[in-house]
């Protein structure tokens, strides 16, 4: 099944692709990488998902995790750093999927990724078909520096949102920032309010 992440209008030439740039952002047609730290080696058959902080763990396997329903997306993604990129396409499991399988009651989120990065969300911002854990960029299996084998998509929040070399989410009764909030990021990070660090 396609979906069309919120924002997204089709090619309307120039203005229709300002339109759909956030204040004080640029578009690129290049797909910037930039990490904390060294990239880390996850080989799928590896890498598990977890997601802890229900009545109980829920886990799969890179085979499980890639035999459930999955959605290809297109979506305009945003980066703190000011970069823009339209129309990209992912291939992914919607957290909704993910969530569906667990007994909580939380109100939000820790991703945790393979090297240790973690960045806070509350689940309003992950489902309702808001977020996947996505497995492959424009038809191809995710390259590791841009986050594969797999790395959460958040679209409709700065980049940093979407952790790369995802591993799991932890629920949580209560927010907890990760990386980057503990660094002075914004808790939140919508583009549209230009939310890059605490106090905007």
């Amino acid at each position: 099944m396609g979906v069309v992440s919120r924002g997204f209008g089709g090619r309307r030439g120039e203005e229709g692709r300002a339109s759909r740039t956030p204040p004080g952002q640029y578009l690129t047609e290049d797909f910037p990488v930039l990490s904390a730290g060294p990239t880390p080696e996850v080989h799928v058959e590896e890498w598990t998902f977890t997601v802890a902080g229900g009545a109980e763990p829920v886990s799969w396997t890179w085979e499980q995790f890639r035999a459930l329903p999955s959605e290809t997306v297109t979506s305009d993604i945003h980066c703190v750093t000011r970069w823009s990129k339209l129309d990209t396409t992912w291939d992914g499991v919607s957290v909704d999927t993910l969530l569906a399988e667990v007994d909580h009651d939380a109100s939000h989120a820790l991703a945790v990724s393979y090297g240790g990065y973690t960045t806070n969300l509350p689940l309003e911002d992950l489902l309702d078909g808001k977020a996947w854990v996505a497995y492959a960029y424009d038809g191809e299996p995710l390259d590791p520096e841009h986050g594969g084998p797999a790395r959460l998509l958040v679209p409709h929040l700065y980049f940093w949102k979407s952790a790369k070399w995802i591993r799991g989410l932890r629920l949580l009764d209560e927010d907890q920032p990760g990386f980057w909030e503990n660094a002075g990021y914004h808790n939140h990070g919508d583009p549209w309010a230009e939310q890059r660090y605490w106090g905007d």
